[in-house]
């Protein structure tokens, strides 16, 4: 009986063994991941924005994250097929819900949450990306973070501006 358990455990630790390789093979494989969900998040909402907005701001910012982001999701894409890095083809299930919320708004009020979210969610991206460029292990990474990154913080910028003329108080 315990050669028999000994076995099944062999097996299951040999089962587990090429993820676990996979992993430490592709050590930014994680950034990688969170990169494409925010960038799928991007453009999903930039598409909510060109279609719900009201102020044409709002509208031509939706626009803008739509057009950036689908080429710098289009760029990671190519690096991780290029690594056999599969990516995640949906955002996190937070970003889902953040989402959800925009969906039920509508006028002014669907406007400031709009943009409200993306100074948000471009804080966060920033953050994301400012780690990898700064300590990142894979040199493809680094370089897709530090050349995206200025177009990030452009966004960050745009969206404050936004978020001002609309009368919000963002941090």
């Amino acid at each position: 009986m315990n050669k028999s358990l000994g076995f099944l455990f062999g097996c299951a630790t040999l089962a587990a063994a090429p993820s676990a390789w996979s992993a430490a093979s592709q050590p930014d494989a994680s950034f990688y991941k969170h990169a494409a969900e925010a960038g799928i998040g991007e453009v999903e909402e930039g598409q909510l924005a060109e279609d719900k907005g009201t102020d044409q701001a709002v509208k031509d910012f939706g626009a803008r994250m739509v057009k950036d982001h689908s080429a710098a999701n289009d760029q990671l894409k190519t690096l991780a097929a290029q690594k056999n890095i599969s990516l995640p083809t949906s955002t996190s299930v937070g970003m889902m819900a953040d989402e959800a919320k925009l969906k039920v708004e509508s006028g002014g009020t669907f406007d400031k949450a709009y943009i409200k979210e993306q100074v948000k969610a471009h804080e966060m991206a920033i953050r994301l990306f400012r780690k990898e460029a700064n300590s990142g292990q894979d040199p493809d990474a680094k370089a897709f973070a530090s050349q995206t990154l200025p177009t990030l913080e452009s966004h960050l910028k745009m969206a404050r501006a936004d978020a001002a003329d609309l009368g919000i108080t963002v941090k």
